[in-house]
């Protein structure tokens, strides 16, 4: 088993990965896709992946890029979010993730796995040896007496995360989250002046995108975008407004977070309810046969082929 910091283990598979990473070339260009989908006329949507599975088939979706969630990562892993798994073990899925697809890649690492800059740092590097060409950066802390970490702190890890991506020659998409809304901090009527605050000195420090979750209000949306005049992130759930109003609001970036992977564990919920109780097998129906997984599964991306 790898040790804390390691990122990959000595066993063959993962040597494989680690051989057939991408260029340094090839990871700016991608980089630069990515980058460039935050600016595009169409918004940016993001149904996040949490192993190589989940993303082969969003990928052969269509999609433009693909995003990790760290909850679904975590989950996956046996570990509970809020950077509860151990930092190699997330970096390691990710590494999986970006050698068996073809897209771009943005990771979400959670607070950086670390509290100073120097960790965000080290985090990043990691990122971008692992293959992935973006990160999402929280400021949240896990604290409930200090939910959120200082702005001072997050603006030095921020500029962290810029100095080790131009080290590495990688033009790492950064999108800075705040959680203020997530976590309802302080009173409601001050949440949009503390999002603002927090979200536009991010955008000044060097993110390239900002990130508000726990919003779903279409003018407190639509003010934000206004305010703030860079990409905005959007975490879309039930109830949320739809794709097309939030593009008219001109939010550029819609990912779905831990979504997927938990309506995933719900289908399989249902399908164990339903074998239980009824003794029936319909939930089955729909699945994509072993034939069109395996094809899928086998299909040579960047990593090597297990022949």
């Amino acid at each position: 088993m790898p040790t804390e910091g390691q990122v990959y283990s000595s066993n063959s598979a993962d040597e494989r990965i680690q051989s057939h990473r991408m260029s340094n070339l090839e990871q700016r260009k991608k980089a630069e896709q990515l980058r460039a989908l935050h600016g595009a006329k169409r918004v940016l949507l993001l149904a996040n992946v949490w192993d190589v599975a989940s993303a082969r088939i969003i990928e052969a979706g269509g999609f433009p890029a693909l995003a990790t969630s760290s909850a679904g990562v975590a989950f996956s892993q046996g570990y509970p979010d809020r950077e509860k798994i151990p930092p190699h073990r997330m970096i390691a899925v990710i590494a999986r993730i970006a050698a068996a697809i073809r897209a771009p890649l943005t990771a979400d690492v959670e607070a950086g796995y670390g509290s100073k800059p120097e960790d965000a740092a080290r985090t990043a590097g990691e990122v971008i040896e692992a293959g992935a060409v973006g990160m999402n950066l929280e400021d949240a802390t896990g604290d409930a007496a200090r939910p959120l970490a200082d702005v001072s702190v997050q603006l030095e890890k921020i500029r962290a995360v810029r100095q080790a991506s131009e080290k590495a020659g990688v033009p790492l998409v950064l999108n800075a989250r705040t959680d203020v809304y997530l976590l309802e901090v302080g009173e409601p009527s001050k949440r949009y002046d503390e999002t603002l605050r927090r979200l536009a000195a991010f955008r000044d420090a060097g993110a390239d995108c900002v990130f508000v979750p726990g919003l779903s209000d279409p003018a407190t949306i639509g003010r934000l975008v206004a305010d703030l005049k860079c990409p905005l992130n959007i975490l879309a759930v039930p109830g949320s407004p739809s794709v097309a109003e939030l593009a008219t609001l001109g939010v550029k970036r819609i990912s779905l977070g831990s979504g997927p992977m938990r309506a995933t564990l719900g289908f399989l919920r249902r399908l164990a309810t339903e074998l239980q109780t009824q003794g029936t097998y319909t939930n089955l129906g729909g699945a994509p046969a072993y034939a069109e997984m395996n094809v899928l599964m086998s299909a040579n991306r960047n990593a090597d082929s297990e022949n």
